[in-house]
């Protein structure tokens, strides 16, 4: 049974850490083969299960000596049907794994979860398609009925909220937040940006999220940015609006590099992790609203360690 779905404590302005880049720490640092940049296979075995829950572990011990906090993402981020298939996964065999691994995040929880550091399982959720390319783009419904089927499954289990991360373009958006009210699941929008701030379509990063407001009803319980460096962001965010009190969230990438510069590169740009956090100070001192810091694409729990001493210096 789900602990926070009638109300989500990050939505009180506590302060929340999330983990970092789970895909790219799998294949770069412990040499994992993720054919589609997936993880939730792991979940397949006891092996990879004991894998992400020393991972889970060690960014959560992160967030216990921050004192915050902390966003379970369950690594179901490629468990949608196109993905599965590709795999050779059928759709209860695909509901199964994530049954198995958002248990084990119920675990997790129920032997780690304190007073100072509540424990929120969000079922994570992405594209149809890439993270950095938008390709064919969806129409509203189509992502609706889409999106849908891993939502119904999600709702069912004891996470707490949706978080559908790396999103290339509104309509997709749109679709999932429909789908997520559909099933009374909790779901946060996350959308990957460009260099220019903008996503990969072009459009504002403010007209995406005044947009998916306006045709969901605020359905979304917030938004985030995700695979963008605070670099590439920071012009976007000065555009005053209503809209910038909907964002709460950055889980930024490691690197200053263009998504197809990463897409070419054989080697992991990890930056400089003492930057990145100093970086994520500089953007909660400017936007205190923003109470859900992590990483994406590059980064390891080093990061999360310095973006964690921004809370510090924030008090």
């Amino acid at each position: 049974m789900s602990k926070y779905r009638s109300r989500l404590p990050q939505l009180d302005g506590g302060r929340f850490l999330t983990d970092s880049g789970l895909e790219t720490t799998l294949i770069f640092h412990d040499g994992y083969d993720l054919p589609f940049f997936e993880a939730f296979t792991l979940g397949k075995t006891n092996e990879g299960r004991a894998r992400l829950d020393a991972y889970f572990k060690l960014h959560l011990k992160i967030a216990q000596d921050a004192g915050v906090g902390f966003i379970l993402e369950t690594p179901t981020w490629r468990a949608n049907r196109d993905w599965a298939e590709k795999l050779g996964i059928g759709s209860k065999e695909l509901a199964d794994i994530q049954a198995r691994l958002i248990g084990d995040a119920a675990a997790l929880r129920e032997a780690e979860e304190t007073t100072a550091t509540p424990i929120v399982i969000s079922g994570s959720v992405g594209p149809r398609g890439d993270g950095y390319n938008p390709g064919l783009v969806m129409t509203e419904e189509e992502a609706l009925t889409y999106h849908i089927e891993q939502l119904r499954t999600l709702a069912q289990t004891e996470v707490d909220c949706a978080t559908a991360m790396t999103l290339t373009n509104i309509p997709e958006a749109m679709g999932i937040a429909r789908a997520a009210r559909e099933v009374d699941l909790p779901i946060v929008i996350s959308f990957t940006l460009e260099t220019d701030g903008r996503l990969p379509t072009g459009d504002l990063l403010s007209s995406a999220i005044e947009d998916v407001d306006a045709a969901t009803d605020s359905a979304p319980a917030y938004y985030m940015i995700n695979c963008a460096h605070p670099e590439h962001f920071t012009d976007a965010l000065s555009e005053p609006g209503r809209w910038r009190r909907r964002l709460q969230g950055v889980r930024a990438n490691a690197s200053r590099k263009s998504h197809a510069e990463l897409d070419e590169s054989e080697t992991l740009d990890a930056g400089n992790p003492q930057e990145l956090g100093e970086d994520f100070g500089h953007l909660i001192a400017t936007y205190p609203n923003i109470n859900v810091l992590g990483g994406c694409c590059g980064t390891d729990h080093r990061h999360i360690v310095e973006i964690a001493k921004c809370y510090k210096v924030a008090v």
